[in-house]
């Protein structure tokens, strides 16, 4: 089950599980933190096994049924064991959204992918990092945990 972390902010379980999905600069974590903690639409959940943090997902509602995916991840050492994909799972559960969107790179497109997302490349939006738009709606085929 999903749990809310924007309490948990400020702890280094938190902050480390925010930096997999941005780049790795300690600049860049810090903006995403503090969009966090400043933009009440902002939401930021995590999941837990047995009591260790090993995902998190941040999102916001972004039209009346629909939420744009910010930020996923899993610790690397639980990578590759559904729990990404159970996450997006549960968050559609949540709220029912009939749309669900992330934009990512080239690093994360396989698994949008065999998430059941539609991926398109939105091109080379910085010098040399071509960008995906990943989209999910709801009529698709469901998400398998």
């Amino acid at each position: 089950m999903l749990i809310n972390l924007k309490s948990r902010i400020q702890e280094p379980e938190v902050q480390e599980l925010l930096s997999y999905s941005v780049f790795p600069d300690p600049e860049q974590v810090g903006r995403a933190l503090q969009q966090y903690v400043q933009k009440d639409e902002l939401l930021l959940d995590g999941y837990e096994d047995e009591g260790q943090l090993i995902g998190l997902i941040g999102y916001e509602q972004t039209g009346i049924s629909e939420i744009t995916i910010q930020h996923i991840a899993v610790l690397p050492e639980n990578r590759f064991k559904n729990y990404g994909r159970g996450m997006i799972a549960q968050l559609l559960e949540k709220y029912n959204p009939d749309r669900l969107i992330a934009e990512t790179d080239q690093e994360a497109v396989e698994f949008y992918h065999n998430t059941g997302f539609v991926v398109y490349s939105l091109g080379e939006l910085y010098p040399g990092v071509e960008r995906f738009r990943c989209v999910l709606e709801k009529d698709e085929d469901a998400i398998e945990e």
